[in-house]
C-alpha cells in the first residue's frame, strides 16, 4: 500500500524507523484507513485467531485479516493514522515482534528456516555423541570413569541445549511473557530441567545424568519442527508474481507529444500508444491500429484475439503483433490486473484460516502437560518426599509426557506422502493442503490446458495433402501464433520440409502472405483469405481454424481445422471421481460451444462458460457457502484466484507462474490420472494421522501414570518418548507401502 500523503520508506527505513512510528505506512480512502503489517513470528493457527481476535475488539476496527503464507496482517479501520500505533502496540503485547510490511520482508521465512537446520545439525551431532558415551555407562562404567563419561557428556549436551533449543525458548518465552501456553513451554520446561539436573547430578557424582535424554528429545522435536516448517514454508507467491506483470509506465500521447510517464502520472482519458510485444498497462479501448492480444490473463485460452478500433483491452494482457494506440479508461488500482491480485489476497487470507489438526492437539495438549507435572511435584512433596526426588519423578513426566510423537503425527506422515506423491509425478507445495485434499467432495476443473492440453493440433493432419502442408509450414516457420506453430509440428512430424516462400509479410489480426513459385499466397483467418467466397462461413468456429489460397482471392481454399486433445485419462479420472461420490464441475473462459463439446465427451454434466476470474472465484465461494469442500483443478493466470479461493488445488506443470505457485499441489506430464491419485494417497494421509494421534494418546495413558507414580526415571522417559517417536514414524512409512504397488490400496 502506498501511503495517501508522500512517498513510503525505504526498505533501510524499515530497520532505522521507531517500533511505534506506522503512521507513514496508512493508507486512506472514503473515511477507512488501512495497513499492512509484517508479523515474522506467525508459526500456526493459534498464533492467527489471537492476533486477529485482539485486534478485531479495537474500537474503530473493521477489519482484520492475517495472511500466513506472507505473514502478514491486514487492518481496515475508522479513524485517523495516528490508530496505526495502537494497533501494532496491541500486537506487540501479545509478544509479536511487528513491522510495515514489504514484499521483500518475505525471505525472513528463509533465515528461519536456515535457524532450524542448523540447530537440528548441532542437536543430531550431539545426540549421536553423548548417547555413544551413555552406552558405555550403560556398559557398567563406574566411579571415575562413569564421572568422567557424564562431565564429557555435559561439556557437550549443555551448549547443545543452549544453542539448538533456541527455537522453543524463544517462542515458549514470548507466550508465558503474555500470559499463554503453547507446545513450546513444556518442550523447553523438559529440555531445560533434564539438562540443569543432569548437571547437578554429574556435579554431585551422581550414578545417573539424563543429557542423552535433554538433547535426543531437543533433536527429534527440530526433526518435526523442520519438516513442518518446510511444508509451511513454501508459502504462496503468486500475488508478487500477478504483481510483476503489471506495467510500470507506457508512452503517454498529448499535444506537446510522445512522453514515457510513470503508470501513477497516466489518468483517464488520456491516450498511450503500446507498441508490439508490450503488456497493456491500463484498461481501455483500441484508439488506432489492428493487432492479435494473449488474452489468457482473462479467459485463460492460448489463442490471441484480434482487437480492432473500440476494441476493449485489459491491463496486463500482451499486446502480440502490432502497435496501437489506446484510450484509457482505468488505471493502477482500477484495472482488471488490479481486481484479480485483490481476489488473490481475499482468497489467500480465507485459505489461511484453515486449523490444522496439530494445532487442534497443541490448544488442549499443552496446559494438560502442565498441570499433571505440577501436580505430580507437589503431590509427591505433600506425599513426604524431598524437592530433589519430587523434581526427578515431575521432570520424568515432561519427559515422557513431551510432544515429540505429537509433534513427529503430522510433519512424518507429510513428507512420507510428499515422496508417495512424487513417484506419480505430483509435488505438494503444503503441508496442510494434505489434510484438505483428503475432505474434498467437490472438484472444479478448468478447460483449456487442464482438461485438454491447452496444444493445438492439426486435425486429420494425414488427410492433408503433402503440398498444402508444405506451403502452409513455409509461411507458419515466420509466425509465433499457437496455431502456426502446430501446423509447422504437423509437417515436421511427417517429415515434409517446409516450402520456400518469400517476401513475407504479417498482417495484424489477419495472417501471413508470401510468394511461392512465383504466386501469392495467404495463410490466415477464414475471411481474409476468401475462404467465405468458397463456400466457409467464416462465423464458425473461426479461431480454430485456419485457410491457405493461392492465386486470386478464393481460388484453392484449403481448410486447416485444429483441435485441442483432452489430457490422457481425463475420463477416467473424471469417472473415478464420481463413482466415488465426489460431484465435477467445469468452470471456463472459453466460448460456450466450445466447453459444451468437451463436457459432454467427458461425461460432465455442470459445466460454465464465458467466465471472468470474479465469476470462477465467486462461484466456487457459493459452492463453499453450501457447505462444499471444492477442489479446484487450474492452469492460467485468470484461474490464480480461483486456485486460491480453493479448499485445495492442483496445477499441471505446464500451468502459467502464477497457477502453479497459487497452487497447493503441481502434476507433471499430461495425464489426468495423477489428479485422483494425489486425493487417494490425502486420504491414506489423513487415515494415517489421526492414527498416530491415537498411538500418542494410547502411549500417554500408559506412560502419563506410571511417570507419575514414580516407576520412570528421566532417562527411562526418554528412552520411551524416543520409542513413540520411533513408532509414529513406521506407522508413517506404512504410506510408503501402502502406495507402492497400489496407490488405491486402503491402510487400516
Amino acid at each position: 500500500m502506498s501511503c495517501c500523503d508522500s512517498a513510503p520508506p525505504t526498505a533501510n527505513d524499515i530497520a532505522l524507523a521507531p517500533a511505534r512510528d506506522f503512521e507513514a505506512w496508512v493508507s486512506s480512502a472514503g473515511g477507512i484507513c488501512h495497513i499492512d503489517l509484517m508479523v515474522p513470528d506467525i508459526h500456526c493457527a493459534g498464533c492467527i485467531s489471537t492476533i486477529e481476535r485482539a485486534v478485531g475488539s479495537l474500537h474503530g476496527v473493521e477489519r482484520a485479516r492475517v495472511n500466513f503464507s506472507t505473514k502478514r496482517v491486514a487492518v481496515d479501520w475508522k479513524g485517523g493514522v495516528e490508530e496505526a500505533g495502537r494497533i501494532a502496540d496491541t500486537i506487540t503485547k501479545l509478544g509479536y515482534d511487528v513491522r510495515p510490511y514489504r514484499d521483500s520482508a518475505g525471505s525472513a521465512g528463509d533465515a528461519e528456516g536456515r535457524r532450524l537446520l542448523t540447530s537440528l545439525a548441532v542437536a543430531g551431532f550431539a545426540a549421536g555423541n553423548v548417547m555413544l558415551l551413555s552406552v558405555s555407562v550403560w556398559s557398567g562404567a563406574e566411579l571415575a570413569t562413569r564421572d568422567l563419561f557424564h562431565w564429557l557428556s555435559a561439556l557437550i549436551a549443555l551448549p547443545t541445549v543452549i544453542y539448538a533449543g533456541r527455537p522453543f525458548y524463544n517462542h515458549a518465552w514470548k507466550a508465558l511473557r503474555h500470559g499463554r501456553l503453547n507446545m513450546d513451554v513444556p518442550i523447553s520446561l523438559a529440555v531445560l530441567l533434564a539438562a540443569m539436573l543432569s548437571l547437578y547430578e554429574t556435579a554431585i557424582g551422581g550414578g545417573e545424568a539424563y543429557f542423552d535424554a535433554a538433547v535426543t528429545l531437543l533433536f527429534f522435536l527440530l526433526v518435526g519442527r523442520y519438516l513442518d516448517h518446510m511444508m509451511r514454508a513454501r508459502a504462496r507467491a503468486a500475488i508478487s508474481q500477478l504483481v510483476a506483470l503489471e506495467a510500470r509506465g507506457a508512452t503517454v500521447i498529448r499535444p506537446e507529444g510522445h512522453r514515457y510517464l510513470p503508470i501513477e502520472e497516466i489518468a483517464v482519458g488520456d491516450v498511450v500508444m503500446v507498441a508490439a510485444g508490450e503488456t497493456i498497462p491500463v484498461d481501455g479501448t483500441i484508439r488506432t491500429g489492428e493487432t492479435a492480444i494473449d488474452v489468457s490473463l482473462v479467459t485463460g485460452e492460448s489463442l490471441p484475439e484480434t482487437a480492432r478500433p473500440g476494441s476493449a483491452v485489459r491491463a496486463g494482457t500482451l499486446n502480440l503483433d502490432a502497435p496501437v494506440e489506446i484510450n484509457v479508461a482505468a488505471t493502477g488500482e482500477d484495472t482488471f490486473l488490479a481486481d484479480i491480485v485483490r481476489l488473490m489476497e481475499a482468497a489467500e487470507q480465507r485459505k489461511d484460516r484453515y486449523v490444522r489438526l496439530a494445532d487442534q492437539a497443541a490448544r488442549i495438549y499443552a496446559p494438560a502437560v502442565h498441570l499433571v507435572a505440577l501436580l505430580t511435584l507437589v503431590g509427591w512433596m505433600v506425599a513426604g518426599l524431598d524437592l530433589h526426588g519430587s523434581l526427578v519423578i515431575a521432570i520424568a513426566v515432561l519427559v515422557i509426557t513431551c510432544p515429540c510423537a505429537l509433534g513427529l503425527a503430522v510433519p512424518a506422515v507429510q513428507v512420507v506422502a510428499a515422496g508417495a506423491l512424487f513417484r506419480i509425478g505430483v509435488m505438494v507445495k503444503e503441508g496442510a493442503a494434505l489434510e484438505k485434499l483428503a475432505e474434498i467432495d467437490t472438484v472444479v476443473f478448468d478447460k483449456t490446458g487442464t482438461l485438454t492440453l491447452g496444444r493445438p493440433e492439426l486435425s486429420e493432419a494425414e488427410r492433408v495433402s503433402e503440398t498444402t502442408l508444405a506451403i502452409g509450414a513455409g509461411l507458419a516457420q515466420y509466425s509465433r501464433h499457437p496455431l502456426s506453430k502446430a501446423l509447422l509440428k504437423a509437417a515436421l512430424d511427417r517429415n515434409i520440409e517446409p516450402a520456400s516462400v518469400t517476401e513475407i509479410s504479417e498482417i495484424p489480426g489477419c495472417g501471413l502472405e508470401g510468394v511461392f513459385e512465383g504466386r501469392t499466397i495467404r495463410l490466415g483467418s477464414l475471411r481474409w483469405v476468401g475462404a467465405a467466397e468458397s463456400g466457409f462461413d467464416h462465423q464458425q468456429d473461426s479461431r480454430l481454424k485456419l485457410a491457405l489460397s493461392s492465386g486470386q482471392t478464393g481460388v484453392q481454399v484449403d481448410v486447416l481445422s485444429f483441435v485441442d486433445s483432452t489430457r490422457p485419462d481425463a475420463k477416467a479420472t473424471i469417472s473415478g471421481f464420481q463413482e466415488r461420490g465426489v460431484e465435477v464441475r467445469i468452470l471456463s473462459g472459453d466460448r460456450e460451444d466450445a466447453v459444451a463439446a468437451v463436457a459432454q465427451s467427458l461425461g460432465v454434466g455442470g459445466w460454465h462458460a464465458c467466465m471472468m476470474p470474479q465469476d470462477k472465484v465467486r462461484h466456487v465461494e457459493a459452492l463453499a457457502a453450501e457447505g462444499r469442500k471444492v477442489l479446484v483443478v487450474g492452469d492460467g493466470i485468470n484461474d490464480g484466484p480461483m486456485l486460491a479461493a480453493g479448499y485445495a488445488s492442483i496445477a499441471p506443470a505446464s500451468a502459467s507462474d502464477v497457477g502453479c505457485t497459487a497452487a497447493d499441489f503441481v502434476f507433471l506430464g499430461d495425464s489426468l490420472r495423477a489428479v485422483q491419485g494425489a486425493w487417494t494417497i490425502a486420504k491414506i494421509a489423513r487415515r494415517l494421522v489421526l492414527q498416530n494421534f491415537l498411538l500418542a494418546f494410547v502411549y500417554n495413558m500408559i506412560a502419563v501414570p506410571t511417570a507419575v507414580l514414580g516407576f520412570v526415571s528421566p532417562l527411562i522417559a526418554a528412552i520411551a518418548m524416543s520409542s513413540s517417536s520411533v513408532v509414529v514414524i513406521g506407522n508413517a512409512l506404512r504410506l510408503k507401502l501402502g502406495s507402492g504397488a497400489n496407490s488405491k490400496r486402503s491402510i487400516v
